[in-house]
């Protein structure tokens, strides 16, 4: 048969814990020894008897080092740990100051527009009808402004557009008397052409006269005679 299983808890009869935990001690001293040399791992153990009697096992016996080295890991973890305390403690504290201003704003915004303000005191609306007021102000100062920049541009504009057309009603004065100019010199000079086409017609008696012989000897009639047969 195998051992029984052994129950967890005190052992009442002082020699049996004390055969107990010789025993137990020895195969944990073993045990520790036996992980460190086959996980190369630097262990420490310390064991106190009920006594009070220590009893301890280090890795090459380097207990002091490896205890500074457990006390920087436990500073460094215990500092993370407050660090991260302290920063969620911050993030709470900032959400929570946003939050509170978040909701005055929204609070402020529907008083501005009348809504919610059956609670308010008379100081209370009193200061809300001050700072609609200047509000309005500041609103119309800046409307105005904005209207006699956009009337001041009209003018710029308007007088642009008047000097354009003052300069294209001279050129188009300046062409139209151009054009009457060339019209009367090409008049002129057609003028002149006629004149030079038309030649004067001199015809003295005796050469009529040897005009009209020649006419009654052929036979023909000239237009002059034709006209005093007809008289």
């Amino acid at each position: 048969m195998g051992r029984g299983r052994v129950q967890m808890k005190r052992i009442e009869n002082k020699i049996n814990r004390q055969v107990t935990f010789s025993k137990r001690r020895s195969g944990l001293l073993k045990k520790a020894h036996e992980i460190s040399v086959l996980c190369d791992a630097q262990v420490a153990l310390m064991v106190f008897s009920s006594k009070g009697k220590l009893f301890e096992y280090a890795t090459e016996s380097c207990m002091e080092r490896i205890l500074e080295r457990y006390e920087r890991y436990s500073y460094t973890q215990i500092q993370c740990a407050t660090d991260e305390i302290q920063q969620n403690g911050n993030w709470t504290w900032e959400h929570a100051k946003l939050k509170a201003r978040m909701e005055t704003l929204q609070r402020n915004l529907r008083h501005y527009e009348g809504e919610d303000i059956q609670n308010l005191s008379l100081r209370e609306l009193q200061n809300l009808e001050q700072q609609l007021d200047s509000a309005l102000k500041r609103i119309r100062s800046k409307k105005n402004q904005l209207m006699l920049e956009s009337i001041s541009e009209l003018q710029k504009k308007d007088k642009a557009l008047q000097e354009q057309n003052n300069i294209l009603a001279k050129k188009l004065k300046g062409k139209e008397k151009t054009n009457v100019e060339q019209a009367h010199s090409q008049l002129n000079n057609n003028c002149q052409d006629s004149s030079s086409m038309l030649q004067p017609l001199n015809i003295s008696s005796n050469g009529r006269e040897k005009e009209d012989n020649e006419a009654t000897n052929s036979g023909v009639l000239l237009p002059w005679m034709i006209r005093h047969h007809l008289e």
